[in-house]
């Protein structure tokens, strides 16, 4: 019974879920003022005041205060694992047969996959922190404009062109020499594995390293635009003069 559970694995597709994210476009009409392009109405007047330095000087500090906030919250015990939004869960087919497995005593296994695969994200996380802040300290204005105008994802674009093969990298090893202390990663790996030549298994759930390591970083992708967010909501508790100035004038 436990092998037949296991081995049922192999035969479902994965799939990977979708993160959307949410950014504001508030500050559109200020690069299209700066540019020379036509403004909106909206706070288009204290725009006028701020040059394209203050603007990429403010935006660069934002965005380095949520890759800080982002990798703190995360890169710490129960980081992932303590907050019912940001944990990671077993991969999509596991899921499917979670009920199963708990039915021919699986259940502990289960149990046990999920932990370590959030611990694992938890480990890796702090190795971003010097890509993202290295990537908004070598941001340019042109990079600046295209996260402002570029669209309600712009900014985890930007962060992902920049970070993301490279933490694909870093994660990985870290990930990997926590989930293969399981045996059911194990199992997960090898018919994972074999799934995927019958491209049954996304490339991104192929193995529980690499599922892992996908979702890690799209929660810390997400987290960094939620603490972006926060600042241009409320700028005038952002505890920045710059701050304050640019994303108030935007307001």
């Amino acid at each position: 019974m436990k092998n037949g559970a296991i081995l049922f694995v192999a035969a479902l597709v994965f799939t990977q879920p979708a993160v959307a994210f949410d950014w504001s476009g508030a500050l559109k009409d200020a690069m299209g003022k700066a540019s020379g392009e036509p403004a909106g109405n909206a706070a288009s007047s204290g725009v006028d005041a701020l040059s394209n330095a203050d603007i990429n000087a403010g935006l660069k500090e934002a965005l380095t205060r949520g890759a800080d906030a982002a990798v703190a919250q995360l890169g710490t015990k129960d980081g992932f694992y303590g907050n019912p939004a940001l944990k990671i869960p077993l991969p999509q087919s596991l899921q499917k047969i979670d009920k199963a497995m708990r039915m021919v005593g699986m259940g502990k296994q289960a149990d046990e996959l999920v932990l370590a695969m959030n611990r694992a994200a938890e480990a890796a996380v702090p190795q971003a922190k010097t890509l993202l802040v290295d990537a908004v300290k070598n941001m340019s204005l042109q990079d600046a404009r295209g996260i402002l105008i570029g669209g309600s994802t712009s900014a985890t674009d930007f962060f992902r062109a920049k970070t993301e093969a490279q933490l694909t990298e870093r994660f990985g090893p870290i990930v990997k020499n926590v989930t293969d202390k399981t045996s059911l990663a194990q199992q997960y790996n090898r018919y994972a594995g074999q799934a995927a030549q019958f491209n049954l298994v996304d490339k991104n759930q192929a193995s529980v390293e690499q599922y892992v390591t996908q979702q890690s970083l799209d929660r810390l992708y997400r987290l960094i635009g939620e603490k972006e967010q926060a600042i241009r909501a409320n700028p005038m508790q952002a505890g920045s003069d710059l701050l304050r100035q640019v994303f108030g004038a935007v307001k």
